[in-house]
């Protein structure tokens, strides 16, 4: 409630101290476009790696920093939050091709690139950091989870789907469920056991197991299975 009673505050202010030609950017240059938001966007990134919080960071300070007016921020974000999401999915890597007609081939991609993104968080004290501040802004979380995490949870359900119909999964379980049973041992690895190993096979690996199951074999089978066959 702090932060929103702030950045309300701070936006009050500008829309009283914005004159009519405060559109327009600073002497040094002005960016316009895609420009004017890379610029942004690698302001707030700077910022953020000189040990700025993301609570201290104001429109003024980040328009500053980035060469441009804060109308200009304003024309492209409705307010801090808004902008930090948009940092946020410019910071991590990028969404993973699928092929949009696989059913596990496709998980395994999405599966993968959630292992090289929780690598990339680990090895990244600007992701850390920014991810561990984000949970301390309720707003921005949520807004975080509508744009970003929901929309990679419908493609994996997709491709869940798509397994199904083609017969590499069992048709009698809820969707939703074996969602939750590929994408949970990865969750866990990557959020919430940041010690644990992730090895180039994991992915491989957690769909063998649940394709496979994990009851005791018959004796004198081999093991492996999904992970090789596919």
């Amino acid at each position: 409630m702090q932060h929103q009673a702030s950045d309300r505050a701070e936006r009050a202010s500008d829309e009283r101290d914005r004159a009519p030609g405060d559109d327009q950017e600073p002497r040094r240059g002005r960016p316009r476009s895609a420009a004017a938001e890379r610029a942004i966007l690698d302001a707030v990134v700077e910022l953020l790696e000189a040990g700025e919080p993301l609570a201290g960071l104001s429109i003024e300070r980040i328009a500053r920093t980035a060469g441009v007016g804060k109308a200009t921020i304003y024309r492209r974000w409705t307010d801090k939050e808004a902008l930090f999401v948009d940092v946020l999915r410019d910071i991590e890597p990028p969404e993973p091709e699928v092929s949009g007609t696989a059913g596990i081939g496709d998980l395994r991609v999405m599966l993968e690139s959630m292992r090289t993104r929780g690598l990339a968080q680990r090895s990244s004290v600007l992701l850390h950091n920014v991810f561990a501040q984000m949970k301390s802004h309720p707003r921005l979380w949520a807004e975080y989870q509508a744009t970003v995490i929901a929309p990679r949870r419908v493609a994996m359900r997709a491709a869940v789907r798509r397994a199904v119909e083609a017969g590499e999964l069992r048709d009698d379980t809820d969707v939703e469920l074996i969602d939750d049973l590929f994408t949970g041992p990865m969750l866990v690895r990557t959020i919430h056991r940041p010690d644990a190993p992730l090895p180039e096979d994991l992915t491989d690996r957690i769909i063998g197991l649940l394709v496979d199951g994990i009851g005791p074999r018959p004796p004198g089978t081999g093991s492996g299975g999904a992970a090789r066959r596919g």
